[in-house]
């Protein structure tokens, strides 16, 4: 593994166990001791429950204590960009690698001096073979991570916005409503639902390989991510039927299983060593 790649990795790691430890336990703690005392829980019930006024008025009364919620999760996710092309990047690497060994086993009578180069050139197009999945699963966590800040980022504008200008006499509640939900769909559905799917190919893909080509700790990775593929999916499907009522309890599980998935991969590029 080349120095400088190798550095790249350990920085993006660094990133990566920031932006982790944003989501958790960063969010939960500012939500817990900051809006909670606030009477931040209750306005979120009475929006759920369909009365969004409490909830507006809520955010104009403490329109600091909210934008600073909204702004540790863009910034948890704005870290993250780059975590699913450096992820693509290691699984093709470790296919190189295994395709190499396996071709040296294999390779039991001497080959012509041709022969032997022309199989070196043709091994990272080998790794690649059957690897299609791979490139979707990069390019649906990025996607996903960029809609999960973007919709945060869009909702959290419309909700200032709304709050500062409303009034409990004016007849607009429920069409804040109705846009706020479709923030909430494009973050935890879309961004959700893209992610579900970049969690489930990367998790396959590891966990097909399994022992033969990955060490232990990113065999259990790979599982993982199959887990986070469940709960994003399960809580895609449950915010899109119910936008602000049903998004509660599995898109909490799937955020906070997300940022121990983020804070493991960190920790292993961080110890990661030149061979």
């Amino acid at each position: 593994m080349k120095r400088t790649f190798l550095a790249k990795l350990h920085t993006n790691g660094i990133y990566y166990i920031i932006g982790a430890l944003l989501l958790l336990p960063g969010v939960p703690l500012y939500q817990l001791l900051v809006l909670a005392p606030q009477g931040y829980s209750d306005a979120l019930t009475s929006a759920s429950s369909g009365h969004f006024g409490p909830y507006l008025a809520w955010i104009h009364s403490h329109i600091g204590q909210f934008i600073g919620s909204r702004l540790l999760l863009i910034l948890a996710f704005g870290l993250l960009f780059s975590l699913p092309f450096t992820l693509f990047r290691i699984i093709i690497a470790q296919e190189v690698l295994g395709y190499e060994e396996e071709a040296m086993e294999e390779d039991v009578q001497e080959q012509p001096e041709e022969e032997d180069k022309e199989e070196s050139e043709d091994v990272f197009a080998e790794a690649w073979r059957g690897k299609s999945y791979a490139v979707i699963a990069a390019w649906s966590g990025l996607f996903g991570i960029i809609l999960y800040g973007l919709g945060t980022l869009a909702g959290s504008i419309h909700l200032v916005f709304s709050a500062s200008t409303y009034t409990p006499q004016a007849s607009i509640e429920y069409n804040i409503a109705e846009l706020a939900s479709v923030f909430v769909i494009l973050t935890n559905t879309a961004g959700g639902g893209l992610l579900a799917l970049a969690c489930l190919f990367f998790g396959a893909i590891i966990a097909s390989r399994g022992l033969r080509l990955w060490p232990g700790i990113w065999v259990a990775y790979g599982y993982m991510a199959l887990a986070l593929a469940a709960l994003f999916s399960g809580s895609a499907v449950s915010v899109a039927n119910t936008p602000m009522g049903g998004q509660a309890a599995l898109t909490t599980s799937a955020i906070l299983g997300f940022a121990l998935w983020v804070f493991w991969f960190g920790v292993m590029l961080v110890r990661l060593k030149p061979e």
